[in-house]
């Protein structure tokens, strides 16, 4: 049931302040959503689509950690002006939504929380009822808010048209830096960090030979490198205009690439923050828009927990008249991490590593080790400060890149540091950066690699199904009533080095298994300071006796297991790097059913049998684990009934035949 609402695209396209932050929203097309289908006391709920136009004062203070910005032309009226891809749900009737505008920084331009938080297909045109999945966002009233930020993602994916960057000649020497691994040796590859399918860097060379370009090999993140001759390699450009290596002999498998080079074509990437920041104080603020709440919270995951980290850094939560921005900041499986969004030649998907371990690391001040103090949160007042939720996975804690404890440790690793009061930190333990496909299958093969080498979706071990949903869906209703209620959330649950739940990464217990590659070996998180590798602690969850995390919460698969859940999983070997671990990838490694097959398989975790007398000892035990949950706050009671009917699944998967084969035996 679709309709284009010419009348209201003519009423709020004209210019509604000389100098406002937001100069026009256009909405291009209004359409209700599931049928009608009403959820709950909101009723049914509505898709806009439509663009904001910004502009911006390079001169005002609030604007002023906006790289290049005054190397953006201006308008006649002096400002910098530029636009972004709008999408809204919310109820037909806001007046019966909660009043929250939930922004949702999207990651690589898609849409997501109707998955996270609903549990349903999602998409960026979300349409069927299904799309919806339970529809706990609209039940709840929430008013879901996508604006483009992002420079390098194509369309009809949502973007930013961020302002061009007319640079000085004192830039001639500013150079890009891009990441490449291939699963599969080919002789050309796109500037991209790794298969899974992120966009390309997209500045050309300036110069296609430039002898000063450099490209070096290695096989681990921070490894120092071998330098690839320059005549063995050289930039070629696609028929979009992307640019491509062509490398005499081929790329390996498996292996890290790094280019250096002098690019061309530079955008002012911060507008993306710009863009959140003032389209959400707009609709929170003005009630001239076609979109008004009364308060706003925002979302990212992964990269975009990374962007909102780097928006809190660089002071965006407060507007450009000084008020708070956002009541509630949640960025999920972001790790310690920033990222390259607000740097000359940003490149935001395939952004290198080393720029995401950038010091500060924790929301309080802390002083680095040339003396520099400064926390994610110090050029705040106390009320432009944010309710502020971090969740993670051990994937944060174990990957090169992410270095989740220093988020709230010391910067030498050698003392836990207290969270301010507004800030509450979640681990969720036994799970992977996104959980796998529940339950655990061959999947198809990862972009570029071989078909042979990927039954396991480029690990060693099966990736890990366990979930994130049930935890995160009692989060949000706990932020909700922090923000509105002032009721306090439940504690933080992450691990300590008080209580020896974070230990050094070699000091894990983790049982030795037949074929299970020791995570001790992994190598640890490092940055880049005054030009030189800098080593930063590599402290991890501490496991138990099956190799499970002991710190954070335990949903109720992982504390109740079949299997062995990780937050790391090593390359499989088709594809190349098998000392390497495969990035953002968990395992899952099922215990053996009997003590016989153990006993084979010399496996020191008890198998299945001798764990529970039988299916209903087991349920009743995911039960009891899910009520421990309930009462915490840490799960919703109308979930209970879902995660019994996945244990029942789970069960009969573990024991039956279709279950994968490791080297513990079945």
């Amino acid at each position: 049931m679709r309709r284009f609402l010419l009348l209201a695209v003519l009423s709020v396209a004209c210019p509604l302040m000389a100098h406002a932050e937001v100069e026009k929203v256009t909405i291009t097309s209004q359409t209700v959503v599931a049928d009608g289908h009403a959820f709950g006391a909101s009723g049914p709920y509505e898709k806009l689509v439509g663009r904001i136009d910004f502009s911006l004062n390079p001169s005002d203070p609030h604007n002023k950690a906006i790289v290049d910005l005054e190397y953006a032309p201006r308008d006649r009226d002096g400002l910098v002006h530029f636009s972004s891809d709008l999408i809204v749900l919310r109820p037909v009737d806001p007046s019966k939504g909660n009043g929250v505008l939930f922004f949702e920084v999207a990651n690589r331009g898609r849409m997501g929380l109707l998955g996270q938080f609903n549990g349903g297909r999602g998409g960026n045109d979300p349409i069927a009822l299904a799309d919806f999945g339970d529809g706990l966002l609209m039940r709840d009233g929430y008013t879901l808010v996508s604006v483009g930020w992002e420079i390098d993602v194509p369309r009809p994916l949502l973007r930013i048209d961020a302002p061009k960057a007319i640079l000085p000649a004192t830039a001639a020497n500013a150079t890009a830096i891009a990441e490449i691994m291939v699963n599969a040796r080919t002789n050309e590859s796109f500037l991209i960090d790794d298969p899974a399918g992120r966009p390309p860097v997209i500045y050309p060379p300036m110069n296609a030979v430039n002898p000063a370009d450099t490209l070096v090999v290695r096989d681990r993140f921070w490894d120092t490198g071998t330098l690839i001759p320059r005549e063995r390699w050289r930039f070629v450009m696609d028929s979009s205009n992307l640019p491509k290596i062509q490398l005499d002999g081929g790329f390996e498998p498996g292996r890290y690439y790094r280019v250096t080079y002098h690019p061309t074509g530079a955008l002012v990437a911060g507008a993306g923050f710009a863009a959140i920041r003032d389209a959400a104080s707009a609709f929170r603020y003005r009630s001239d828009l076609p979109v008004h709440g009364k308060s706003t919270y925002v979302f990212g995951t992964s990269q975009t927990g990374r962007f909102l980290r780097q928006f809190l850094y660089d002071g965006f939560n407060s507007d450009e008249h000084d008020r708070r921005t956002f009541d509630a900041v949640w960025a999920h499986i972001a790790g310690a991490s920033r990222g390259s969004f607000n740097v000359r030649f940003a490149t935001p998907v395939p952004g290198a590593v080393h720029a995401a371990t950038m010091f500060p690391f924790t929301d309080n001040e802390e002083t680095d080790v040339d003396g520099t103090r400064a926390g994610l949160q110090s050029r705040y007042r106390a009320d432009q400060r944010p309710k502020v939720f971090y969740t993670n996975t051990p994937v944060e804690y174990w990957g090169e890149g992410r270095a989740a404890a220093l988020t709230h440790t010391t910067l030498d690793g050698t003392r836990d540091v207290a969270l301010p009061d507004n800030v509450r930190s979640y681990l969720l333990a036994g799970t992977q950066h996104a959980p796998a496909p529940f339950p655990p299958r061959p999947l198809p093969p990862a972009a570029g690699a071989g078909q042979a080498s990927n039954l396991r979706s480029g690990g060693q071990q099966w990736a890990n199904p366990a979930p994130h949903i049930h935890v995160m869906k009692a989060l949000l209703r706990d932020l909700h009533d922090w923000v509105e209620q002032g009721t306090a959330p439940p504690p933080s649950r992450y691990p300590r080095l008080a209580d020896g739940t974070l230990v050094a990464a070699r000091q894990v217990k983790f049982p030795q298994l037949t074929g299970v590659s020791d995570p001790r070996t992994i190598s640890g998180p490092a940055r880049i300071l005054a030009g030189k590798v800098l080593p930063l602690p590599y402290l991890v969850p501490q496991v138990d006796a099956d190799g499970i995390d002991l710190g954070g919460i335990r949903d109720p698969e992982v504390a109740v297991p079949l299997a062995t859940t990780t937050g790391w999983n090593f390359r499989a070997e088709a594809i190349g790097n098998p000392g390497d671990i495969y990035q953002l990838l968990g395992s899952y490694i099922p215990f053996a059913t009997t003590k016989a097959r153990r006993e084979a398989a010399r496996d020191p975790r008890p198998s299945i049998e001798e764990r529970y007398r039988s299916a209903d000892d087991y349920l009743q035990r995911v039960r009891e684990a899910a009520t421990n949950l309930i009462r915490d706050r840490l799960m919703l009671q109308e979930d209970l009934e879902g995660v019994l009917a996945r244990a029942r699944e789970h069960w009969t998967f573990a024991l039956g035949s279709a279950a994968p084969s490791t080297g513990a035996g079945r």
